[in-house]
């Protein structure tokens, strides 16, 4: 609303000089019209339906591609033996493969056929690479425009932080991803043409490859779940677990160390995630070698220094990828346990692996030691952390947290006949919600409500719980005001 009076520079003059003519003061009133209210309207602007919000978008993608995926496997053409395969089994495997988590309810080499592998290799690759940004970069080629809202969708699925230029960012980190989807078949294959057949061994190296960098843990290779039946393990598990590690810390990550190089020019959060992520790996290597260091099941008849070597490979891949050198339904209680606790945690945000991310994780124990050392505020590398972000980070896990619990709880119901023990329902569903892919065996064995249970959280920790609950909740109202505060006894 704005007050606006009319020639009023004109007026004045006109009555000074008249004051000075005549000697007398002149007093002018202005007129009503002169300072009435000149009313602006505005539109309100238009706010998108929440039911296409960025989030929500993206899960109705993946929603499609899992149907699509789905529908195609249960085709006899699909199978070896050209048999129907039962829709939740299919369905399974193609939530499965789009989410990148590789939990299998059939044998991958085995079931399915070379045209049902092909399947899971697309459903991996467009999976891993995101779906909205697959179908905008083709967008980008056939020369389309991105609006505002694809940027904004891109911008949240590639854990970016800037919004122009998502055009140049998406192709880069296309090409990018191909470039080492390449490199990694060839480094493969130099090792599996040693094995099989060179046809056999591209195809083989490909999967690998590509299975590898999305931390999708599927293998196609013979007589083997994962990779415990495979010879010349330790050049491929090298191989391997390089793609794992790309693939798992973050696409900002990634540019942030191409670009700087050096740990202390990295920004903050490049510089958490590695140091979280290098105390996972530590960490987890350590529990492993010492809880299966004598476990004839696993790791007891190899030499100390292959056990380590497993044990570094089984922490690194076991947090985010699910390849695995040994039966892992043969481990202890302890592995089990901590490899629960590594599984939730996840990747990087921004990345192909699912969890609560380890940035998120990182901000937790930052707040925690601060709040140790009696900071008002979460510190970390000489910098502060924004009370919003630390907030974020507990929700993100109270949420998971939350969910875990009740979809755990729910399959011991429904799994009451066959009598599986509570650890290893709590290893299979928070490997589904990680999209870590690791198995204690119970996958293949749940009831029909326990698959769709798996299903329905692997696409909930792949997509992440904050952004189903900001989709599904409304936007927080900026207040005038704030409540007077009050302490709370702690402790």
């Amino acid at each position: 609303m704005l007050l606006s009076p009319q020639n009023f520079g004109e007026r004045y003059f006109v009555d000074r000089r008249e004051e000075i003519k005549t000697g007398e003061k002149i007093v002018r009133r202005p007129r009503l019209r002169e300072i009435s209210s000149v009313i602006i309207q505005f539109s309100s602007p238009r706010r998108p339906m929440r039911l296409f919000a960025s989030p929500l978008l993206l899960l109705y993608g993946f929603i499609l591609l899992i149907t699509v995926g789905g529908l195609v496997l249960s085709l006899p053409v699909s199978s070896a033996d050209n048999s129907v395969t039962p829709f939740e089994d299919s369905f399974f495997t193609s939530t499965s493969a789009v989410t990148v988590t590789g939990l299998t309810v059939v044998s991958t080499s085995e079931h399915w056929s070379t045209f049902g592998t092909a399947v899971i290799f697309s459903l991996m690759l467009i999976g891993g690479l995101g779906f909205m940004s697959f179908a905008t970069f083709l967008l980008i080629l056939i020369g389309q425009r991105i609006s505002l809202s694809e940027g904004m969708l891109i911008r949240d699925t590639i854990g970016s932080d800037r919004l122009g230029g998502m055009a140049v960012i998406l192709r880069r980190i296309v090409f990018v991803v191909m470039g080492i989807y390449l490199a990694g078949m060839l480094a493969i294959f130099w090792q599996l043409e040693k094995i099989f057949p060179t046809g056999t061994a591209l195809w083989q190296s490909a999967f690998l490859s590509v299975s590898g960098f999305n931390n999708a843990g599927f293998t196609i290779f013979p007589d083997s779940t994962s990779l415990e039946g495979l010879p010349l393990k330790f050049p491929v598990l090298a191989f391997l677990t390089l793609l794992i590690i790309i693939g798992s810390i973050g696409w900002s990550v990634i540019i942030d160390i191409y670009r700087k190089r050096r740990f202390t020019h990295f920004t903050l959060d490049t510089k958490m995630i590695i140091t979280a992520s290098m105390f996972l790996w530590i960490l987890g290597a350590l529990v492993f070698f010492l809880a299966e260091y004598t476990n004839p099941d696993t790791i007891s008849s190899y030499s100390v220094i292959d056990k380590g070597l497993f044990a570094i490979f089984e922490s690194i891949s076991g947090r985010t990828a699910g390849f695995s050198t040994v039966t892992f339904n043969g481990v202890n209680d302890l592995t089990k346990l901590f490899f629960v606790s590594l599984m939730f945690v996840g990747g990087g945000a921004g990345s192909v692996a699912g969890g609560i991310k380890v940035g998120t994780f990182a901000v937790i124990v930052a707040a925690v030691m601060s709040s140790i050392r009696g900071r008002l505020q979460a510190e970390a590398f000489g910098r502060e952390i924004p009370h919003f972000q630390v907030h974020r980070a507990l929700t993100v896990v109270v949420l998971g947290a939350g969910l875990i619990f009740i979809v755990s709880l729910a399959l011991t119901l429904t799994e009451a006949k066959a009598g599986f023990p509570f650890l290893d329902l709590l290893f299979e569903t928070v490997s589904a919600f990680g999209t870590a892919g690791l198995s204690m065996g119970v996958a293949p064995l749940l009831t029909l409500w326990g698959k769709i249970m798996l299903t329905i959280i692997m696409v909930v920790g792949r997509l992440g719980p904050l952004a189903l609950a900001l989709a599904l909740t409304p936007k927080e109202e900026a207040t005038a005001y704030r409540f007077a505060q009050e302490r709370v006894r702690i402790g």
